[in-house]
């Protein structure tokens, strides 16, 4: 029988690689132990707000990853003009926390909550052609400035993980959490030295487990609760009412959505830089709908704004697995642990300080990424450098000084709070006024723009010099190891 050789399967984009249902599960389950801390602190801190019981608070929380879980299916799977698919993450956007908080505690209510981001999204998902367009306004000088802000941003979440995640517990920044991180850390780079492709991709996920485990073994996990509550549970539609429409509360919503469409553009742009595919304005704009479109979805059932989460970014970069359905997966395990609350139990009991030694890793491979993308640009001739530093050292001022936009009005203060879009902003308006409107610009460089043009040599050093000559530590030595004295400068006069 005339045996043919089979030759491997290729894919025009590397996201659609699929692994196997085994592989996807497993990689799956690594991004969502990742972003699970994430998803669920914005209905903890809503719930709590709001003056919810521990059981409302609970169906806050199902409601949240459910859609999490929809959103994301959409976002990697996609549909007609819906879905970008790529390996991002969906889930509620930490950004609108403090205006649903606001909204909240001015007495609007959840009801005026949900309100305000069905009537915002639904805005967004108007305007999302205008920011479909911005695409050429984000070349690698601006990609870059913002990925590696999206990781600097993320660092202090990593830190308050490692010491136990509730600056209020008595054992926050204990050297009992600081070393579980620091233990989970560890098991991180040694999986990751390992020479086994499988252990080292899974190693993220590997070590939350055996993290897990080593403090359950000293007795810092608690199992008991695992089997309190309902095995399975639907969110209920409207659970705590209908939506109520208040023109202010919508207001201050929109500028929320703002600042999503920016941070989820910069993701979509992340994750296409750090997969090595390409990014037109027909893609962002399938991203940036997906975000509107489950947001306006999400209130019905219980849940806010949604929006692609950053620290996943970050897992792809680590592990390189850029398949789509890797996160479709993830996706996947989020609508069951929606639909059964004992699956979220059990992950609930992930040590906050665990994730914090493995988000050390994740957040700082955004940054260095950001890095990788930031050393394609030239330097030369041109004022990149002082548009790199500045927009960067913008996006750094809400991380250093929390603060510093709390006498501002309150719209300016909710887009700029968030380092993220504070880079974005700000390195598309400079990369725009030197790059792109160059009526004006001087031919007399700053000393920024000076400061990074090529070093040169005088001919009448290199005659002076043999074959072989080397210069290290200050000193010029011949081919023959020996010193060559250097002759002192000549007076001016």
């Amino acid at each position: 029988m005339d045996m043919k050789p089979t030759s491997q399967p290729t894919f025009e984009r590397p996201e659609d690689e699929n692994l196997g249902m085994v592989a996807n599960v497993a990689y799956g389950f690594q991004h969502v132990l990742t972003m699970y801390g994430g998803i669920i602190a914005v209905p903890l801190i809503v719930g709590q707000a709001a003056g919810l019981g521990p059981a409302e608070i609970g169906l806050l929380i199902a409601a949240s990853l459910f859609i999490g879980g929809l959103a994301t299916l959409l976002q990697t799977l996609g549909v007609p003009y819906f879905g970008c698919q790529l390996p991002l993450v969906q889930g509620v956007s930490f950004a609108s926390v403090a205006t649903i908080v606001a909204i909240v505690t001015a007495g609007g209510g959840l009801p005026s909550v949900f309100g305000a981001v069905i009537a915002a999204s639904i805005l967004g998902l108007i305007i999302t052609p205008v920011f479909s367009k911005i695409i050429k306004f984000f070349p690698p000088l601006v990609t870059g400035a913002v990925i590696t802000t999206i990781g600097l941003t993320l660092m202090p979440v990593a830190a308050r993980w490692a010491m136990g995640g509730n600056s209020k517990a008595p054992d926050f920044g204990s050297m009992t959490n600081i070393g579980l991180a620091a233990f989970t850390l560890a098991l991180v780079l040694l999986m990751s030295k390992l020479g086994n492709a499988a252990i080292s991709r899974l190693s993220i996920l590997l070590a939350m487990v055996i993290g897990t485990l080593g403090a359950w073994a000293v007795g810092l996990v608690d199992f008991s609760n695992v089997m309190t509550g309902p095995i399975f549970a639907f969110p209920t539609p409207m659970h705590f009412g209908a939506p109520t429409f208040e023109l202010a509360a919508i207001i201050s919503m929109f500028i929320v959505v703002l600042v999503i469409l920016v941070e989820t553009s910069a993701d979509i742009l992340a994750v296409g830089d750090i997969i090595e595919t390409d990014i037109d304005s027909k893609r962002l704009g399938d991203g940036l709908r997906a975000d509107m479109i489950s947001s306006i979805v999400a209130p019905f059932f219980g849940s806010f704004t949604q929006s692609a989460f950053a620290q996943n970014v970050g897992l792809v970069a680590v592990t390189n697995v850029k398949s789509r359905f890797v996160v479709a997966a993830a996706g996947v395990i989020l609508v069951v642990l929606g639909l059964m609350p004992l699956m979220g139990r059990v992950i609930a009991t992930v040590p906050t300080a665990v994730l914090g030694g493995a988000g050390i890793v994740l957040f700082g491979t955004v940054a260095a990424s950001g890095i990788r993308t930031l050393a394609q640009v030239s330097y030369t001739n041109n004022m990149n450098l002082i548009i790199v530093a500045t927009s960067i050292g913008f996006g750094m001022l809400p991380i250093a000084a929390p603060a510093f936009y709390d006498q501002f009005p309150d719209w300016f203060a909710t887009i700029f709070h968030s380092g993220i879009s504070s880079t974005a902003i700000m390195a598309i308006a400079l990369n725009l006024l030197f790059n792109h409107l160059k009526v004006g610009n001087s031919e007399n460089q700053s000393v920024f723009a000076a400061g990074t043009e090529p070093r040169s040599v005088r001919p009448t050093v290199i005659i002076e010099l043999t074959e072989g000559d080397y210069f290290t530590e200050g000193k010029l030595f011949d081919v023959d190891n020996n010193e060559v004295p250097i002759a002192p400068k000549e007076s001016a006069h």
